[in-house]
């Protein structure tokens, strides 16, 4: 009898450690490694084929890890609306391009604009533009779009490989521990249950970017941030 009750506990034990290592492979999968230096196209596309297929993810920029979605992905620009907590209708929604030529597809930029984003990009800056044609129907109400092209290897070539821009909103940042906020193993464990998968590009950094409005005539700073700007 105590035998057999041995037995039935051995395989009590190796069932629940069957489980915790089934959990532990599938939150492994949730991050992805990618190294900024020289990210591997293959992690690239794969995380790019998340995004294109309607994933929401967290990824790296030049400052503060970030949400990010496909721009035409209505159902996960309104996700990231409300984990930001904030109403899609007045919310100023930011999207990362890879190249000038694209930021010109989605955005209206007249030669003050152009320049001075041309010295600036790449970098931790957040450019307000009117908006063109282009943009997607959830975006048409908006006069304005905000622009970010980081420095960053691993945010351009994601936005590069998916062919169009991504939607993004940096996490929140009012956490009581900054390991919350740069290190991506917690930040996979925060919000690992509410994206669809997290990019480890080392420890992200605490600032936001600068925000340059650049919709009147003469170009101004509304929020100080990590960019110093270059005129």
């Amino acid at each position: 009898m105590k035998e057999l009750c041995k037995s039935r506990f051995e395989i009590f034990i190796y069932f629940c450690e069957f489980l915790l290592s089934k959990l532990n492979t599938d939150k492994q999968t949730m991050l992805v490694k990618i190294y900024d230096t020289n990210p591997n196209p293959i992690e690239i596309r794969r995380v790019a084929e998340v995004v294109r297929k309607g994933g929401i993810i967290i990824f790296p920029t030049d400052g503060v890890y970030a949400f990010g979605c496909d721009i035409f992905n209505a159902v996960g620009v309104e996700f990231i609306s409300k984990l930001k907590n904030k109403d899609l209708r007045k919310a100023d929604l930011s999207f990362v391009c890879h190249e000038m030529s694209q930021i010109s597809e989605y955005a209206k930029m007249d030669d003050v604009a152009f320049k001075l984003m041309k010295k600036n990009l790449p970098g931790p800056f957040t450019f307000i533009l009117n908006g063109s044609s282009k943009l997607p129907k959830l975006f048409k109400n908006k006069k304005t779009v905000g622009i970010r092209m980081p420095n960053n290897a691993i945010a351009l070539d994601i936005v590069r490989e998916l062919g169009n821009p991504m939607m993004t909103s940096s996490i929140f940042t009012d956490e009581k521990t900054t390991e919350y906020i740069t290190d991506p193993e917690l930040i996979e464990e925060k919000y690992g249950n509410q994206v669809s998968l997290v990019v480890d590009g080392g420890f992200g950094g605490l600032e936001h970017s600068t925000i340059v409005d650049c919709t009147e005539d003469e170009p101004e700073v509304t929020r100080i941030g990590a960019g110093e700007l270059v005129y």
